[in-house]
């Protein structure tokens, strides 16, 4: 039977323990590697990560392009900058000419 282990966080250099059925949860999931911060420094850093906006959390607008659909001519919106070397398509004709 596993044991429970005391880890140090690399971020704040607390001890924290990781228990034996984590150690199980870890194992049952696959995961390699040991938990390298505290329970407070993950949830820290997770929701750091949130705020950045990584997720689709995210309340920031994305930016928009006015782009002329290569196949129909219609004014269409698109998420990214297009480059002069590919056609752009609006939502309807990507659509029927998307290939699996």
């Amino acid at each position: 039977m596993t044991q429970d282990k005391t880890l140090t966080c690399r971020d704040c250099g607390a001890e924290f323990v990781f228990s034996a059925s984590e150690q199980a949860f870890f194992a049952e999931k696959g995961f390699a590697n040991e938990p390298s911060r505290c329970p407070d420094c993950r949830a820290a850093r997770k929701q750091q990560s949130n705020n950045r906006g990584f997720g689709r959390n995210n309340n920031q607008q994305r930016e928009m392009y006015e782009v002329t659909c290569a196949a129909c001519g219609v004014q269409t919106q698109v998420p990214f900058r297009p480059s002069n070397d590919r056609p752009v398509y609006c939502r309807d004709c990507f659509s029927q000419n998307k290939r699996y």
